[in-house]
């Protein structure tokens, strides 16, 4: 396998990656840290510390609102950057992607996760994104081709 494209990511198909990217690491920001200021708020009003228990809460509530308005914000920033005529290589070695301001090259090796979305495929390393490949910018043979490869490699790394 050895192809190369090119292509420039719209905005929002970046942003849809960045957030089916993110939402497994917000998680913690969305279900975890309410329930543990919830829990420590009701704990501190029950210690007579009402001032900080009733912060707790209110921070509680609104924890999940303030992340995801800065995830935007970081988002909206890297659009620039990402937004850009794109050349991407794809070997049986690794990933290269490429535009005037970067370029980026990962071995298969380095990737513990890939996961395959409608539109994209989403690369992990340690659990967070570190790359994706839209499936528009492939044609069905290329596409065929890299779903049996990394079919393939998956299999081999269950086994």
């Amino acid at each position: 396998m050895d192809f190369t494209i090119r292509y420039e990511p719209a905005p929002d198909e970046v942003a849809r990656a960045l957030r089916q990217g993110l939402k497994r690491q917000l998680v913690m920001v969305y279900r975890i840290l309410p329930s543990v200021l919830v829990v420590a708020g009701l704990a501190c009003i029950w210690a007579d510390a009402v001032f900080l228990g009733v912060g707790m809460l209110v921070a509680a509530v609104v924890a999940p609102f303030v992340a995801t308005r800065a995830i935007r914000r970081v988002a909206t920033r890297q659009l620039a950057y990402m937004c850009v005529p794109t050349t991407i290589r794809v070997t049986s070695e690794g990933y290269e992607c490429r535009t005037d301001q970067y370029s980026t090259t990962m071995q298969w090796s380095m990737f513990g996760q890939v996961v395959t979305t409608p539109e994209f495929w989403l690369f992990l390393v340690n659990r967070q994104p570190a790359a994706f490949l839209p499936k528009r910018a492939f044609n069905s043979e290329q596409q065929a081709e890299l779903i049996d490869f990394l079919a393939a490699r998956q299999n081999a790394g269950t086994s």
